[in-house]
């Protein structure tokens, strides 16, 4: 079993890279500010970097995924249980990516785990309120917060355009989106590989009970971002679509604020250790930058990605409720 749950972790970080991760580069692919191939390549180096560096400076996003479930005191079944909620958020995603909406495989992961823990201990006292107070936070700041910003920072940079040339400042903003993307794919790597990292060391602990919850091992940390990495790289050409081009027209001057607002909640959030989602921040501070310009954004696609996340948790709730019910029972 301990095989096996290694296994699905590695296979869900892998999923996160390969589904998530796009969002931080959809702005500077859609504008042409990066080839999609430049594009992933830097979103790959600092997912790394990111995951790295956020484990040693601020691993709360861990500790908080750590505690996010109670599964008892059998940790055999604990650890089945874990691995149903798992299987929830491969299955979630899947049908996810295929049609090309970016859900949030952090929310996929948290209520996957807390339904399979549900069904483990049949019992109310499996959800650590505590913990899901943080990640409710975590789910107000990416949204409505980030979708304000996104339009700010937009207002702001018009403002600074001012009459000059358009196809100069554009010009050099595609040269700044690089950086902002950057930014969004360092804080990606910041905030995800965490979420990621606290669970495996969940996992771990039902096999070895001398494990510290409050403390990261270089193994598992660096097993965690160089898996997500390779997701990365493995792209997501529809989600950039989808987020980068077909919800809204979007310039370089509002990719690089959509970079810049997503980036500064995602930081905020990281620091004070509260797990965020990453598709959330981007998608909405986007769409934020969108609702500035003549053609707005596309409703149709924005009330797609608003019930995919909406659904999230209910749906990956159950999932993981029955499947951890299904092999308890087998």
């Amino acid at each position: 079993m301990t095989v096996l749950f290694t296994v699905l972790i590695l296979l869900v970080i892998l999923v996160n890279g390969w589904t998530d991760a796009p969002n931080a580069i959809a702005g500077c692919v859609s504008t042409h500010s990066l080839s999609p191939t430049q594009a992933l390549l830097l979103a790959a180096i600092c997912n790394f970097v990111g995951a790295v560096g956020m484990a040693f400076l601020n691993p709360g996003v861990a500790i908080t995924l750590f505690g996010i479930a109670d599964f008892g005191s059998d940790e055999g079944a604990a650890l089945s249980a874990l691995c149903a909620g798992l299987c929830a958020v491969i299955l979630w995603a899947t049908v996810a990516h295929h049609f090309g909406i970016p859900t949030s495989e952090s929310h996929a992961l948290i209520s996957g785990i807390t339904g399979a823990a549900l069904a483990q201990r049949m019992s109310g006292d499996a959800i650590n309120a505590e913990e899901w107070h943080s990640v409710l936070l975590g789910l107000f700041a990416t949204t409505l917060p980030a979708l304000l910003l996104g339009a700010v920072f937009y207002k702001l940079l018009l403002g600074f355009l001012g009459n000059r040339s358009r196809r100069r400042v554009m010009q050099y903003f595609r040269r700044t989106q690089c950086i902002s993307a950057a930014g969004s794919a360092l804080l990606h790597g910041a905030q995800d590989s965490q979420k990621f990292m606290g669970v495996y060391l969940l996992g771990l602990s039902f096999v070895h009970r001398e494990i510290d919850g409050t403390r990261l091992p270089l193994f598992v940390v660096l097993s965690c971002a160089a898996v997500m990495t390779l997701g990365t790289m493995l792209g997501g050409a529809k989600i950039i679509k989808k987020v980068g081009c077909d919800m809204t027209d979007l310039d370089a001057a509002g990719g690089s604020a959509s970079d810049a607002a997503s980036t500064a909640i995602l930081a905020v959030c990281s620091l004070l250790g509260l797990p965020a989602s990453t598709t959330h921040s981007k998608a909405c501070a986007i769409m934020g930058t969108g609702l500035c310009k003549r053609g707005g954004i596309d409703l149709r696609i924005a009330g797609q990605m608003l019930a995919a996340w909406a659904l999230t948790f209910p749906l990956c709730g159950a999932i993981g409720f029955f499947l951890s019910f299904l092999i308890g029972r087998l």
